[in-house]
């Protein structure tokens, strides 16, 4: 038995070393050497201090800012550890809020903020990613005409004109990833530092 036992224990030890260690420390040090900024979290600093991740969204409620998609993601509540409270883009409990295409209360809820962005700006449509929530909650990105679609607000908070509003934007639009993959795209975090930058604040 001895004999059988012993080639299974050295087998198994040396397939931990090799796919639980060396393997995993390889691929982190290529991905740290080849990608640098992606293996770090893709974080953005400004003055030396990181303020966000291009791969996470950030609520911003200010109407001196772009706003993002809304965002599902709950943590847990404080007075009641067995009930969770809304917390948009809380990285440590992404999803989506489940709630189906027949949901009254997703249909209620998408209808007061359809009614609430015609409000910002009338007789614009609505674009759809400004109304619903990704699959993660966390989607940092929205599409160019939903930030095109905020440029009036903006520029009317912050005394700016809309064309330099709207080219501001216009220069953050990310294609489609080898051309051919997702689409366009602006990250809300980079553009509002962006805004922050060019009103001087």
């Amino acid at each position: 038995m001895l004999n059988q036992l012993r080639p299974a224990l050295v087998l198994l030890t040396a397939l931990t070393a090799i796919t639980g260690l060396a393997y995993p420390l390889a691929m982190t040090g290529l991905a740290g050497a080849v990608f640098p900024t992606q293996a770090a979290g893709s974080l953005i600093e400004r003055g030396g201090k990181v303020v966000g991740s291009g791969l996470i969204g950030q609520s911003f409620t200010s109407d001196r800012y772009f706003q993002g998609r809304p965002s599902a993601t709950s943590a847990a509540d404080p007075a009641d550890a067995t009930k969770t409270v809304p917390a948009p883009y809380n990285a440590a409990n992404s999803s989506g809020s489940n709630l189906g295409p027949t949901s009254a209360a997703l249909a209620e809820r998408v209808k007061a903020d359809v009614a609430a962005r015609r409000a910002e700006n009338p007789g614009q449509p609505v674009p759809v990613d400004l109304v619903t929530t990704s699959g993660s909650g966390l989607d940092p990105d929205i599409s160019p005409e939903a930030a095109l679609f905020q440029v009036p607000r903006i520029a009317k908070t912050r005394g700016l004109s809309e064309d330099r509003v709207r080219a501001l934007v216009e220069a953050r639009v990310q294609g489609r990833v080898l051309g051919i993959l997702g689409e366009p795209r602006v990250n809300v975090l980079a553009l509002n530092l962006a805004l922050d930058e060019q009103a001087g604040t």
